[in-house]
């Protein structure tokens, strides 16, 4: 009842209050009628100015019955029927208490008409169309028996031709052109969409059906969102043309964020977002899951909104309450070229450490070269977080078949089991050049190159945490690479302002009702720096500003600090790596060192948050905010209101200056 109560009952029963504010003093003036005398002729005019004032009661009443029995509600993805039948539930118990109210004032009995034809349903499953079928009669007749009504007209199951079995976004014409789906106007709109992520809509739907879709619907939904941001788009359009007045849909969380949100930036634009619970728990097909959902209408905003179940003045498209409002933040050209998602490999290409260490002490090749060209430490999020995996990739780079096969033992072994992947891929590109990763990211290459070392921090993380990485690994892609080898930066990442920033824009993942996730555009790209810290300026620039200094000073010793205890020196060796150009191994001294160094991840660390922790935290955070000129307490709500000014007037001043659009990343594709 979540969406139902809001968007469908609660105005009806607000309606239903004001009609019956204004019958309750005609019924109690009929009521008080007397004769001035027994006389019939004064009788008759006491009995007549009475029935006169209850009739005109009963008009208004029968008025508000009237419009009950003819509402329409569309649910354009009905499924079994849940929603439509909670609502014809809750439509017929208003009907019969407005009739009973109205008998208690003495009015005349009124025959209740509400019916399951006041529900509308699409559904492109014919067996799930016709169970919904099945539940609104059912519901109609419990409904009926549990306030002692027993008489069914015949049949007691009748066709309800309300409910169609279509696809609801597109239809295909008689000549074979595809074109969007039409809805029935309807006064509410309800349901709870299919949820499918974006980089899933084509091994699911087909790929002509998705490449249709998002043709149709170009320009209003972004190639990159999720499947069910298509009905909040044609519910939006159905607001615009009036053929709709209120809306309420259930989407998964990610709607809040990233090229999803697309769709509900545009809805509070045009009107209002009254209602939402940003981050509920929900249960779909035995799986638990995280959803937000999201009612809206399209009068001009009055009166108190409710999000999460409390009273707030305003619902932005992120479904937050903040007095500032993030979603207006803005990519600035000074952060470009910074950020980067890792690659995506797309078959077997990682393999375990110590194949990887036989095959670089194998001869050179064929080609006079070492098989260290095309062999990398490969590092993910949980190599970051956790202890990590020790697995290698094998990384042709941008070579040629011809040049590839040349290193003999890493080409042979991805032959065979990613060449057969790669031809179920629905992409052209992949299959063709199937002996290379699939996303191998050159920008970010090249950017990192010049730098000895690169800052790292997880995309889907527990706690957003960044951490040193050394050159010559291959970053996956839910690794966020940020191409500064300077402290100040590290340390300017590493604050709670910057924290609070990447809560305020990440969208949410997974079903952690907290998490949120860092991508490189949404998150990186918006970022305002300090003036004269940006990234865009080479860090020998500003080594010699106290700033710098004392933001860098803070944030070597939060490093140095979280290494101690990561890598106890009493409990760890280092060892070189069996070939030159590597990074050094960390290996635990015995194996009672290496049970407690399992213990000893960012991830552990950051959940017990010890007093040193917090201590080396807090001054950074002093160190940071100093080079803003706030103050070192600061509420996180002003901090993220002066980094919004300042990017918006950053904004402001490049304006023209291009590349600044803010480059949407949802969920990667999964390897």
């Amino acid at each position: 009842m979540m969406i139902v109560e809001p968007v469908i009952l609660r105005p009806l029963r607000a309606e239903w209050e004001s009609i019956k504010a204004q019958i309750i003093p005609l019924a109690e003036k009929a009521s008080g009628i007397v004769p001035r005398s027994q006389s019939p002729g004064d009788r008759r005019a006491a009995d007549t100015a009475s029935r006169k004032l209850r009739s005109q009661a009963m008009e208004l009443r029968d008025a508000f019955l009237h419009r009950l029995a003819n509402i329409r509600i569309l649910d354009p993805a009905c499924g079994s029927g849940n929603f439509l039948y909670l609502a014809l539930q809750g439509v017929k118990d208003l009907e019969n208490r407005a009739v009973l109210e109205c008998e208690a004032l003495e009015l005349s009995p009124r025959a209740l008409e509400v019916g399951p034809e006041i529900v509308h349903g699409i559904e492109i499953n014919p067996f799930a169309a016709e169970l919904a079928r099945t539940t609104i009669w059912i519901g109609d007749i419990q409904w009926r028996r549990r306030n002692g009504i027993y008489s069914e007209p015949p049949p007691i199951l009748r066709k309800l031709d309300a409910i169609e079995c279509r696809d609801a976004l597109i239809t295909k014409r008689s000549e074979g052109s595809f074109v969007e789906a039409g809805w029935p106007a309807a006064e509410f709109i309800v349901g709870n969409p299919p949820f499918l992520g974006d980089k899933f809509m084509r091994e699911s739907l087909g790929g002509d059906y998705t490449e249709t879709l998002r043709e149709i619907y170009l320009g209003r939904v972004p190639g990159g969102a999720d499947l069910v941001c298509y009905w909040f788009d044609k519910a939006e359009k159905q607001l615009c043309s009036e053929a709709a007045l209120r809306v309420g849909l259930v989407s998964t969380n990610s709607i809040r964020g990233g090229a999803n949100r697309a769709v509900l930036d545009r809805i509070a634009a045009a009107g209002r977002i009254f209602a939402a619970w940003s981050n509920e728990e929900w249960t779909i097909e035995g799986a638990a899951v995280r959803v937000s959902l999201v009612c809206f209408d399209h009068p001009k905003p009055q009166g108190f909104a409710e999000l999460d179940s409390r009273k707030v003045e305003k619902i932005h498209s992120d479904l937050s309450s903040r007095s500032t409002d993030m979603t207006t933040a803005t990519a600035l050209p000074e952060n470009a070229n910074t950020a980067f998602n890792g690659i995506s490999k797309k078959g077997a290409f990682d393999i375990v450490g110590d194949l990887a260490r036989a095959w670089l002490m194998l001869p050179l090749n064929p080609n006079g070269r070492p098989n260290s060209d095309v062999l990398f430490p490969w590092l993910n999020g949980e190599d970051v977080t956790a202890r990590g995996s020790g697995k290698w990739i094998i990384n042709f780079g941008e070579m040629s078949l011809r040049a590839a096969s040349l290193y003999e033992a890493p080409f042979q072994h991805i032959a065979q089991p990613v060449k057969s992947a790669r031809e179920k891929s629905g992409s052209v590109g992949e299959k063709k050049s199937w002996w290379l990763l699939a996303r191998r990211a050159p920008a970010m290459f090249s950017n990192i190159s010049s730098h000895h070392r690169l800052i790292a921090t997880p995309e889907t993380p527990t706690h957003t945490v960044f951490a040193w990485l050394p050159t010559g690994v291959v970053p996956d892609k839910n690794l966020i690479v940020i191409s500064r080898s300077d402290d100040t930066s590290f340390g300017i990442l590493h604050s709670r302002f910057h924290i609070a920033w990447a809560r305020a824009l990440g969208s949410p993942y997974g079903n952690h009702p907290t998490a949120r996730r860092y991508n490189s555009s949404r998150v990186f790209r918006t970022f305002p720096f300090p003036k004269g810290l940006t990234p865009n300026i080479p860090a020998k620039d500003y080594e010699n500003d106290p700033r710098a200094q004392t933001v860098a000073r803070a944030a070597r010793r939060l490093d140095e600090l979280r290494n101690a205890w990561l890598n106890p020196p009493d409990l760890v060796k280092i060892e070189p790596e069996v070939v030159p150009g590597y990074p050094d191994r960390i290996l635990p001294k015995d194996a009672q060192a290496a049970v407690t160094l399992k213990t000893r991840t960012l991830t552990n660390l950051y959940n017990q948050r010890p007093q040193w922790l917090t201590d080396v935290h807090r001054d950074l955070d002093a160190a940071v905010a100093a080079a803003y000129g706030w103050p070192a307490d600061i509420s996180e709500e002003d901090a993220l209101a002066k980094l919004l000014e300042i990017n918006l007037a950053r904004a402001a001043l490049n304006c023209g200056e291009g590349e600044v659009e803010i480059e949407e990343d949802n969920e990667p594709a999964e390897d």
